[in-house]
């Protein structure tokens, strides 16, 4: 039953951020997947506390793995499109595609580093 409530406040705030976040929107939202990668989108947001504590792993995973796996950050706050594109029903989540372009794994909620590691091993990625 929580979380139903924790899914419905969400989406009242994606609702509540989509009329705030308009103007925002106009900026690019990168193509995901990225062809011929291995890819890992963060779908979430900047003002998001889950979120917040996974930003700094996406950062040093895009620095660690420049060039060998693509990694995408899409505040859907800001970008409120993306949000039933991806079929998203709570933030943060995670999508992993394989080479192929193919979604390989879907995660609800904050993922740790580690997790995030053993995804990309098992999709061939050192």
């Amino acid at each position: 039953m929580r979380r139903g409530w924790v899914v419905f406040l969400l989406l009242l705030s994606l609702i509540g951020a989509s009329s705030s976040c308009a103007k925002q929107e106009e900026s690019t939202v990168p193509e995901v997947p990225v062809k011929g990668m291995v890819t890992m989108v963060d779908l979430g947001a900047d003002r998001c506390i889950p979120c917040k504590m996974m930003a700094p792993i996406i950062e040093q995973l895009k620095k660690d793995y420049a060039g060998k796996a693509a990694i995408v950050f899409i505040d859907v706050w800001k970008h409120p499109k993306e949000a039933p594109k991806f079929g998203i029903r709570v933030i943060p989540t995670q999508i992993f595609y394989d080479k192929s372009g193919a979604e390989v794994v879907r995660h609800e909620g904050f993922l740790d580093r580690e997790s995030i590691l053993k995804i990309f091993a098992k999709l061939g990625v050192n």
